[in-house]
């Protein structure tokens, strides 16, 4: 499917994802872990799309989700709820409350007040509901310092020497039913040794609850297995299976996995479109359509993301190093640096490779720039999957004061009495 036939059609710039691709990651990964028969869920927050979503669910993925807003898109994908999981170091009262009305498979908890809050609204719905801890192992994930999320320093879990006793008291509490051990340790890890340490770590204190008497039959390893972005070598997921199998194989519990960038990240390309070739004192600058609004991952990471014109370029084509930068008031709109690309003019389409995760879902209308648009491609087929936001459609978010409103509010009344 050309992607210039879709550019010409919707616009620029848009997402555009691949059906096949997402299907090819997805049983990749099942098949890997095959012999575990474990539940696979699909992390919401990598790419929130409700097609992205479905796509997974008719694959038959759960989904992890991390605010009641994915809660409800997950259900809105058609996900059962006895598919999702629900984690999150800081759910609202409302959000716990709602998660236990809908009776989804596990709420991961991640400290003793979520714990008691927790307790407190499943015995007034009468319920008894199954949770995970999750656990801080203190593992370096050795991925950037914005997502790495096992150490002790970190925001997430419980310190995992803590744990023992804090499942003791789990299990004590009226309407939750501590079942398994959770972990995620970070996100975009191509070195399977972090994984063996923490699902060490993990299995250990299985082992030590079960002696307890603590019922312990599920684990819950998260995600973050990497992708190629640009130079990175990952691991397949039948290595990653491996590790799985080696340090929790023999535990006898049902596991659970929540990928999400494995999924979704090279299943997805953003689309733009070249405004000017700008040739400075020093540097050649591509000035593109697309900004850091809708794609923020350079900016916010210095992620690297792979660059290419659309068009082929000639085989003999001269590459030149640009600065490729978005039309934002910020220095920060900068997708690359000295990017060595063949000669491009205004008009032409460029692609941003590994743009699926992480992209349209944290976009935002900075500069009152309106969403892109996103399209899923399946075979000879496409659709738009979530359309282009109007200018519009964005103002009309905005409310006046009552005050400010024609014939009200201060200038009004000094008027009349005037």
């Amino acid at each position: 499917m050309p992607l210039a036939a879709i550019a010409d059609a919707v616009g620029t710039p848009f997402y555009c994802y691949s059906t096949a691709t997402l299907e090819r990651q997805y049983t990749e990964f099942r098949d890997a872990l095959a012999a575990h028969e474990p539940l696979i869920c699909y992390a919401v927050k990598a790419n929130g799309n409700l097609a992205i979503i479905r796509t997974f669910a008719g694959l038959g993925a759960g989904a992890d989700v991390v605010s009641v807003g994915e809660l409800k898109r997950a259900l809105a994908a058609g996900v059962a709820p006895e598919k999702i999981i629900f984690s999150g170091v800081g759910k609202s009262a409302e959000e716990i409350r709602t998660a236990v009305e809908t009776d989804i498979f596990q709420i991961n908890v991640e400290s003793v007040p979520e714990l008691t809050l927790l307790s407190e609204i499943a015995t007034a719905q009468g319920k008894q509901v199954n949770i995970a801890l999750r656990v801080n192992p203190d593992v370096d994930a050795n991925t950037h310092e914005k997502i790495t999320t096992g150490r002790k320093e970190n925001k997430f879990g419980i310190d995992i020497d803590a744990a023992p006793e804090i499942f003791a008291m789990a299990a004590d509490l009226p309407g939750v039913r501590p079942v398994s051990v959770a972990v995620h340790i970070g996100s975009q890890l191509t070195d399977l040794a972090p994984f063996r340490a923490a699902f060490t770590r993990v299995a250990e204190l299985a082992r030590a609850l079960q002696s307890q008497g603590i019922a312990i039959d599920h684990l819950d390893l998260g995600g973050g297995l990497g992708i190629l972005y640009g130079e990175e070598d990952p691991p397949p997921p039948t290595d990653y299976a491996t590790v799985v199998r080696e340090t929790v194989g023999d535990l006898g519990c049902r596991l659970t996995f929540e990928p999400g960038r494995h999924l979704v990240g090279n299943a997805g390309v953003l689309v733009s479109r070249v405004l000017f070739v700008k040739d400075g004192s020093s540097q050649r600058f591509l000035i593109v359509d697309a900004a850091m609004n809708d794609l923020i991952r350079p900016a916010m990471y210095g992620a690297h993301h792979a660059i290419e014109p659309v068009r082929e370029p000639a085989a003999n084509a001269t590459l030149m190093p640009c600065d490729v930068v978005g039309p934002v008031c910020e220095s920060g709109d900068t997708f690359a640096r000295s990017r060595p690309l063949p000669p491009m003019v205004t008009g032409d389409l460029m692609v941003f490779r590994s743009a699926g995760a992480y992209g349209s879902v944290m976009a935002s209308t900075y500069n009152s720039r309106p969403l892109a648009a996103e399209v899923l491609v399946n075979g000879e087929n496409w659709a738009v999957v979530r359309p282009r936001q109007t200018i519009d459609e964005l103002i009309a978010q905005d409310r006046f004061a009552d005050w400010q409103q024609p014939g009200t509010g201060r200038s009004a009344r000094m008027g009349s009495q005037g």
